[in-house]
């Protein structure tokens, strides 16, 4: 039994599937969260939830990348004019709708929501304002988590080669008195950067990358197993064996597996204890 705590089976990538995908992560025992990124795939994530009781359970926020005009992922939106229309001009975040999704009992988290400086466009001036938009946005997920009382599911990606987002990350949250988890998705950062997210609390999860990069060992075996989550991030970055194929909830084996591995522990300790942490994190009943 497993729980993966962020995976985007919503998405358009699983409109010739979704059904088929859902049973095969059915078959062996795998629960899981489907993550909002924008309006329209956080009000799919709740539906999806809604259908699916008791195996599936949901976030709503907007992306960061999604504060401004940003590219159009065909595996998000899908290739039809309203997914063209939203990509060219971004969008606003609409606190009261957000709300109105957030307080339904299949949302558990609040998210994904956060800090993308990775694929920041422009010049400095333009980079430096589109920063400050997501940091605006995201301070608002942070009052809308606080207001209904559930997690924060965090997308950070720094700027390649520094820390710059995880640094900001600290620095918003040193501005609030957040009592609620606080979770990096796909976290990939080094030593130094998970030493001090640690010390201020955060929950990470692990997805495919840690079946064949080793960059990121040495920081796994520094994060106790109770702060771990396991997530696909499907349709992304599937785990070896399946790299190169369209990423699914059910080879979330994969990834416990490589896990158990890094922290030296067997895998039925890595099932009970993500699974445990799930449940406490997004404050579910016990399921097993």
């Amino acid at each position: 039994m497993l729980f993966d705590s962020h995976t985007h089976i919503h998405f358009a990538a699983y409109d010739d599937d979704r059904n088929d995908i859902i049973a095969r992560a059915k078959a062996v025992d795998i629960k899981m969260i489907t993550v909002g990124t924008q309006r329209d795939t956080s009000a799919l994530a709740v539906a999806l939830a809604e259908k699916y009781p008791g195996d599936i359970w949901a976030t709503v926020g907007l992306h960061p990348v999604h504060t401004t005009a940003s590219y159009h992922d065909v595996k998000e939106l899908g290739g039809g004019e309203a997914a063209r229309a939203f990509t060219s001009r971004g969008e606003e975040f609409d606190y009261a709708y957000y709300e109105s999704l957030a307080r339904r009992p299949e949302v558990v988290a609040i998210g994904e929501c956060g800090l993308d400086y990775y694929r920041s466009q422009g010049d400095q001036n333009e980079k430096i304002k589109n920063q400050n938009v997501q940091k605006e946005v995201f301070r608002e997920h942070i009052r809308l988590a606080e207001s209904v009382g559930k997690a924060l599911m965090i997308h950070c990606r720094p700027s390649k080669g520094t820390d710059d987002a995880y640094e900001d990350l600290l620095r918003e949250f040193s501005i609030f008195n957040f009592q609620f988890p606080k979770i990096v998705h796909f976290y990939v950062g080094g030593l130094e950067i998970t030493k001090k997210l640690l010390d201020a609390g955060f929950y990470f999860t692990l997805g495919g990358v840690i079946t064949f990069a080793r960059d990121y060992d040495e920081s796994i075996k520094l994060i106790p197993l109770d702060r771990i989550l396991l997530e696909t991030d499907a349709p992304y970055v599937a785990p070896a064996p399946y790299r190169g194929k369209k990423n699914e909830p059910a080879y979330i084996i994969e990834t416990a597996k490589k896990l158990a591995e890094i922290k030296g522990v067997d895998y039925e300790t890595v099932v009970s204890q993500t699974t445990a942490n799930a449940e406490k994190v997004f404050q579910m009943k016990p399921y097993g």
